[in-house]
């Protein structure tokens, strides 16, 4: 019965990740990039530094970078080690250049959901900013586009819930520590009506379960505070380990991007015929892409519209600078790793084994310090993602029913679902986690598509009184220089 239920997911799943999905999401990104003159690009510098810079006088919850770190809680997890490794191992290398190519249309796309987020975000009456998908289409769009914002705001639910906050996260986290503390299964446990199960598996679902509780049942500022202290150290650790992997490796960078780039258009010359279609290369590094830096999903928004700010086009570059860190950054550099110590090639290694292969063999450290630092890491990066997804999951609910109960007992099922989340298949996770982000993007690229004319004209307004502003700045100075000659 599993075996059926199985098949019947990955059609699914094939079917809501079929042309047409990645046509929409890739053009959304490429007519934000044409219509916006390569903005991701251009104004990346400028992004990076109001990353880090509070606007003065801002309306919000928490400040920009608080909603940047509890929207790259969300996005850099699982994906950017698991979700990596299962791209390459499934679509060979060249998977990795098709998720940058994501990831660079994605910038705009991601820009345009965090200028929108602030744009058509309201004030609830208890004072909380809200904002999303569901309101900038229904504020937007206009009133009649309700039910599109609601049906966004279900799968929102069920993302949360069943696929990329809960499942697949708790999964890499147990599946990383019983490879680092008890590799060979050696200790098992029975549980009733579950089956049995490794003990390490079940003690860190228990631990997991119990910090994700404290941090959850604290509200958004909470997690904001626990995600600006744990998302800069866990990327800055994870990349600083993967730079040391790579300068060991030095020599073999070269080779392993002209693997990459060969296997975007001619797999078969890479992996001797396992993949034989430019298309499933294609499709899933988009896929592994959109799951980890969320782009087009319309997860990030929900963030973006609690922060401290007043100017809509400000709070996009920000958010766009999640996806270049997320993906351009994070992603890349896993990828690398995987590919230059020919992990993709072991027979028998999927998920998380395979980056741990990486950085057994290419780390300049015993085999056990390089298996515990990408545990470590992996743990961090999913956790965060669990608080992230969990704060996005009651915006979605809250839009569909102001029930104050409904939100009560759904934290306890959030949590609940972090719990058994260990004792789900992985290949099952993941085809889940695929189905709800694709029919998650599908309303919210519909509404980037309708609302890009103000996504434009807001960005043309912004720059250009910006630039009047510096204009008139330096009138003064000058005139100010004349008077004291």
């Amino acid at each position: 019965m599993f075996q059926t239920i199985e098949k019947l997911l990955i059609q699914i799943d094939h079917f809501v990740w079929g042309i047409p999905l990645i046509a929409l999401i890739l053009c959304g990104g490429i007519m934000l990039t044409v219509r916006m003159g390569f903005l991701q690009i251009r104004k990346l510098p400028l992004a990076l530094k109001w990353m880090v810079a509070s606007e003065e006088d801002g309306e919000g919850e928490v400040s920009s970078f608080q909603a940047l770190c509890t929207a790259l809680s969300a996005t850099i997890g699982t994906g950017n080690i698991v979700g990596v490794a299962t791209a390459v191992t499934t679509g060979g290398p060249g998977a990795i250049f098709w998720l940058n190519v994501a990831a660079l249309f994605g910038m705009a796309t991601k820009y345009a959901e965090g200028l929108l987020a602030i744009k058509y975000r309201t004030v609830d009456k208890d004072g909380h900013a809200l904002g999303g998908p569901f309101y900038y289409i229904e504020r937007g769009m206009g009133a009649r586009w309700k039910p599109l914002a609601k049906l966004f705001a279900f799968f929102g639910v069920c993302v949360g819930t069943f696929g990329t906050g809960t499942f697949t996260q708790v999964n890499g986290i147990s599946s990383a520590v019983a490879n680092f503390f008890d590799p060979k299964n050696s200790h098992l446990v029975s549980i009733p009506h579950l089956g049995t199960y490794n003990l390490v598996v079940v003690i860190s679902a228990i631990l997991l379960t119990i910090s994700a509780a404290l941090v959850l049942l604290g509200g958004l500022k909470r997690i904001a505070q626990v995600t600006e202290v744990i998302v800069p150290f866990m990327a800055v650790a994870y990349i600083a380990s993967v730079v040391v992997l790579m300068v060991t490796n030095a020599s073999a960078i070269p080779q392993a991007i002209k693997i990459i780039i060969e296997g975007a258009f001619n797999p078969r010359a890479v992996t001797g015929g396992a993949i034989g279609s430019m298309m499933i290369v294609m499709q899933t590094g988009i896929a592994r892409g959109v799951f980890s830096n969320e782009a087009g999903l319309g997860s990030a928004p929900i963030a973006a519209a609690a922060a401290k700010t007043k100017e809509p086009v400000r709070q996009g570059l920000v958010s766009m600078t999640g996806t270049f860190i997320d993906t351009i950054l994070i992603c890349t550099m896993t990828g690398l790793s995987i590919v230059i110590t020919g992990a993709w090639k072991m027979p028998g290694l999927k998920g998380v084994t395979v980056t741990s292969y990486a950085f057994s063999h290419g780390l300049p450290f015993s085999s056990n310090v390089a298996a515990f630092i990408l545990m470590m890491c992996l743990v961090f990066f999913a956790f965060t993602t669990i608080l992230g997804w969990n704060y996005y999951s009651e915006r979605c609910l809250e839009y569909l029913t102001p029930s104050k109960k409904a939100n009560k007992i759904f934290k306890y099922v959030y949590i609940f679902n972090v719990f058994i989340g260990s004792f789900i298949s992985l290949s099952t996770v993941w085809t889940i986690s695929d189905i709800f982000n694709g029919l998650m993007a599908i309303p919210n690229m519909i509404a980037i598509f309708a609302l890009s004319g103000v996504i434009v004209e807001e960005t043309k307004r912004f720059f250009k009184e910006s630039q009047e502003s510096l204009e008139i700045s330096a009138q003064l100075d000058s005139y100010s220089d004349t008077l004291e000659n």
